[in-house]
């Protein structure tokens, strides 16, 4: 599984961050790197061989051990990014920080932020990918075995009709506590927006989609954009993804 996830970071570079990265960020070229909640780092591995300089965070251990063995010349450390002391095991500050589908797992999302802003450089740029906390996939449903992985919502459905339907389709017994664990720490667009009013970050680039990118990828289908409606896109934006930069 490792290895596949592996693979699909390095593809998913390849055929969308890189360019995307290019296009939005002026002289995309030698940065400095850091990468929160890096996994096996593929997306770090990239960027390595096209002369950028990077550094992994991750939290989980075994993850970030898959990382080191995938990429024996990346740095690769075990950490948390609400971590007060986080900020001074670095030497240089980074030109760009990636956090993708990371900060909806973050408890304190505040010290997060906090930490985020710390760790760029003056004129560096933040990019962050979350699910809205009230959208279809945001219990993260999709690791279920079952109809249910494909059952927008159901992170939102009253517990004891999800327990009923995990018993007679034969889901995995953890499935409830899954996707409300998901739920309960999740982030919305306007909790969001909060935090990036209150660090004065500034937005570059702000698209919400009904089909990310990464579905083109895993499941073939188009990439569809959302408009920027609030209250709506909380709802029916499947993905919210942004560039912004340090004032």
């Amino acid at each position: 599984m490792a290895e596949k996830q592996y693979h699909e970071q390095i593809e998913y570079t390849n055929n969308y961050l890189y360019k995307y990265f290019e296009e939005n960020i002026k002289k995309f070229e030698n940065l400095r790197v850091l990468e929160v909640g890096c996994a096996e780092a593929g997306f770090l591995k990239v960027l390595k061989e096209r002369g950028h300089f990077v550094t992994g965070i991750e939290l989980d251990e075994g993850r970030a051990s898959m990382a080191k063995e995938f990429n024996a010349d990346i740095e690769v450390i075990v950490g948390d990014i609400t971590d007060e002391s986080l900020v001074k095991r670095f030497d240089d500050k980074f030109d760009l920080v990636v956090m993708r589908e990371v900060i909806e797992h973050v408890l304190d999302k505040d010290k997060a932020f906090r930490n985020l802003f710390n760790l760029l450089k003056d004129d560096g740029c933040l990019f962050i990918s979350f699910p809205p906390k009230y959208s279809g996939f945001a219990g993260h449903q999709q690791v279920g075995r079952t109809i249910l992985k494909f059952t927008p919502y159901i992170h939102l459905v009253p517990d004891f009709i999800v327990s009923f339907l995990v018993k007679i389709l034969g889901e995995s017994p953890n499935f409830v506590n899954h996707i409300n664990e998901n739920y309960s720490t999740g982030i919305s667009i306007k909790q969001f927006l909060g935090l990036c009013k209150k660090y004065k970050f500034v937005f570059r680039k702000r698209d919400f989609y009904l089909f990310r990118p990464i579905y083109k990828q895993r499941f073939g289908f188009p990439v569809v954009k959302f408009f920027n409606l609030p209250l709506l896109n909380e709802i029916f934006a499947f993905g919210c993804e942004c560039l912004l930069k340090k004032k």
